[in-house]
């Protein structure tokens, strides 16, 4: 597979703040000659027009920083700048600072895959290479050849004390007793941060002098108050999402369910609606002949956890009044005869951290399948990642030195054959079932870590390099981190691999478009913030053809292919709170008052309807709102909404006539409830959709109700952070 690669006005955008900045300057690949009022005078009049403050003064000679959210393409934006500097203003030598080498793997990856989309545009290519200081050749050909050149470069191999490090400050007899910094610095370089928050520490930002450059420009998606300089162009979370230029959010949370009912074991595991039926997935313990286990199966109204916990010894903790007696899908809810309730993602009993990261996983699993199998037939393939806490959990070795597989690998061989033989005798899809057949668990998950000077694989500190060791200990690091494209093939032979594990190593500098679900197992409280975590899969999805599947593709159908599943090690509220509370930061930081900081809330909409049927079997992923939103009754967005409508609400069929069901319910004000906005911008919505649609109300008044509130609910809010 190859990438393809398209123009995109953002991007241009960006590039364009940039360049316009020394508007004036002559081709000559010198630095700009104009006085510094008239470059503040054009910096001024570009930000007013990206809506940003405008700056009182140069902040140094000089400093840009450029805001660009994850996943919408921030190195090719930078690769795109280095090229459009080139030609406007002839400028060639380029270093891109990154803070890690798993960050410099993935840009050298990056500029690889776009050089010849860049060759098309352009009519050049440029060289670039990764610094290396026993590769004294790289850096005089950097100095003296006037090609266009970008050198990539991590920040330990100039900042940290080791030998090598030291190299680049040391005059060395192989290089006519001239110290690379020098020789580097002479070529008055534009240098490049990727991700300044995690590269500029005190000590560094005192290095960095030593490359004089004479422009720098910073680019990140979350800049620290005291890096931001000359902000000359913004796209944040809430623009990048309405642009529909990442994938949007929903949370699946595993926790211990509040008022549990002691000494019974009960997982609610999902609430699927089937021809307007509820029924719901429960894990609960039975008598076997091999003793007491836990077994999975779909129950309905009428189901007796009592008379199906075994054959003829049963479990007495499910005695008294363990009868569903009702299921409510739109709140994810549960209920017993007595009056016991628990939520879809809740665990009773005497559970282990052991048995909850099992649940995780399983639960990963099955969004994997679900997501799978909705998308196979599309040519895209679903991957997954987890984040891990300590190694070990995914890999031991033996006293002969040998990897064994850890916790974490053996619970997901046993999840992933599990449910892979339920959904290979449902699916009738033979192309699918067949791609299912022909990959073992074994082989459809790796792990990616750093490694120590034996070749073992070890946990990795935050920002830490380990002495630059990196995982190439198996073939999953040329997988993972240099062949991007072969991890995304629908091949079961060549790229059987779905399911990712890591530690700290792939929280900056790998993005693949095609993570789906991302599942954090950890036993206590990680340095991975919830915003860098969901960040390694925003991006928009690719199919077989490496064509990106974003609105120009898919129009108004991009979010409901692109979704992004979180598997939390807590339940939703906490984990919507944790986010909230970094946005919070986030925005106090920088002074953003136009952010909408999230409200955590959980599926639970108007107790009347209680078996009210959710759009998708997807029921219990709860979707993040947030608590301000634009204005929404304007004419543009009301014609988004009855277009969406029109377009894509389709309820089923009843088994029976309900007649005039429908007038025993308040619509307008349902739907005004469920979607917070008026009864008066209700009315208007549903006087404009087509008559068919409406019809459906009277057919099926609780699925229209449902499906019309998520699709009104899908146009206000932004779900993604």
């Amino acid at each position: 597979m190859k990438l393809q690669f398209r123009h995109q006005k953002f991007q241009e955008e960006a590039v364009q703040s940039v360049v316009g900045v020394f508007t004036g300057c002559p081709n000559t690949g010198m630095r700009p000659e104009l006085p510094d009022d008239t470059i503040l005078e054009q910096l001024n009049h570009i930000q007013k027009e990206n809506k940003i403050a405008p700056s009182e003064r140069l902040e140094g000679r000089y400093n840009l920083t450029i805001e660009m959210e994850t996943g919408v393409g921030k190195t090719y934006t930078y690769i795109k700048t280095v090229f459009e500097l080139n030609r406007q203003y002839g400028w060639s030598k380029f270093i891109v600072i990154v803070p890690s080498i798993a960050v410099r793997e993935g840009v050298y990856k990056s500029f690889q895959m776009m050089q010849e989309h860049f060759a098309e545009e352009y009519g050049r290519k440029l060289r670039y290479f990764i610094y290396n200081s026993y590769q004294l050749n790289e850096i005089d050909r950097f100095y003296s050849d006037n090609f266009l050149q970008v050198m990539i470069i991590n920040s330990q191999a100039f900042n940290a004390r080791g030998k090598d490090a030291r190299r680049i400050y040391m005059k060395l007899d192989e290089f006519q007793s001239r110290r690379p910094i020098d020789v580097i610095a002479s070529a008055n370089p534009v240098v490049i941060i990727d991700e300044p928050q995690s590269v500029e520490g005190k000590q560094t930002r005192e290095n960095l002098k030593e490359f004089c450059p004479w422009l720098t420009l910073r680019y990140s998606a979350t800049h620290k108050p005291g890096n931001i300089f000359n902000m000359v162009y913004r796209l944040n979370a809430v623009e990048a999402y309405k642009k529909r230029l990442v994938k949007k959010i929903a949370v699946k949370g595993i926790a211990k369910a509040v008022g549990e009912v002691p000494n019974v074991y009960l997982y609610l595991e999902s609430i699927q609606v089937r021809e307007g039926i509820p029924a719901a997935m429960i894990e609960f313990q039975y008598y076997s002949s091999r003793g007491v286990r836990q077994k999975t199966q779909k129950a309905g109204v009428g189901f007796d956890l009592y008379a199906n916990s075994g054959e003829h010894v049963k479990m007495e903790a499910y005695r008294d009044g363990f009868v569903v007696t009702s299921i409510h899908a739109e709140d994810n809810v549960l209920e017993f005869a007595n009056g016991s309730k628990i939520r879809a993602g809740e665990v009773w009993g005497s559970v282990s951290q052991e048995q909850i990261q099992r649940l995780q996983i399983r639960e990963t699993v099955l969004s994997h399948f679900e997501r799978e199998k909705q998308l196979f037939s599309k040519g895209i393939k679903v991957l997954s990642l987890f984040f891990i806490d300590e190694v070990a959990h995914y890999r031991t070795y033996d006293e002969a030195g040998l990897p064994q597989k850890g916790m974490f690998a053996s619970m997901f061989e046993e999840e992933y054959e599990n449910i892979a033989k339920r959904v290979q005798n449902e699916t009738e899809n033979r192309d699918y079932r067949n791609y299912l057949a022909r990959i073992p668990a074994s082989q459809t998950h790796d792990g990616y870590f750093s490694i120590d000077r034996r070749g073992r694989v070890i946990n990795q500190a935050a920002g830490d390099d380990k002495k630059n060791q990196i995982s190439n200990d198996v073939s999953a690091y040329d997988l993972i981190m240099k062949d991007k494209e072969r991890l995304l093939e629908l091949d079961a032979e060549k790229s059987p691999v779905r399911f990712i594990f890591s530690h700290s190593a792939l929280r900056e500098g790998w993005d693949n478009p095609n993570v789906f679900q991302i599942c954090t197992l950890k036993q206590s409280a990680s340095n991975m913030r919830k915003r860098q975590e969901v960040g390694r899969g925003l991006r928009l999805c690719v199919n077989q053809q490496g064509v990106r599947m974003d609105a120009d593709v898919l129009g108004e159908q991009v979010h409901r292919i692109n979704v992004l599943t979180v598997i939390a090690s807590e339940s939703y509220d906490d984990f919507a709170k944790g986010l909230q509370r970094e946005l919070a930061e986030e925005a106090a930081d920088r002074n953003v008052s136009e952010w909408c900081i999230l409200q955590p809330e959980d599926a639970r909409q108007n107790q009347g309807i209680s078996q009210a049927v959710p759009e998708k079997a997807e029921s219990r992923e709860h979707l993040q709102k947030p608590l301000c939103t634009d204005e929404l009754d304007t004419e543009e967005w009301i014609t988004t909404c009855i277009a969406s409508l029109n377009g894509r609400l389709h309820t089923s069929k009843q088994r029976h006539n309900t007649g005039s069901r429908e007038s025993r319910y308040d619509l307008l004000g349902i739907l005004a409830e469920k979607t917070r906005i008026t009864r008066k911008t209700v009315a208007q919505i549903l006087r404009g959709i087509e008559p068919s649609v409406f019809e459906q109300f009277r057919e099926n008044p609780e699925e229209f109700i449902s499906k019309a509130a998520n699709l009104i609910v899908e146009q206000k809010f932004w779900t993604y952070f």
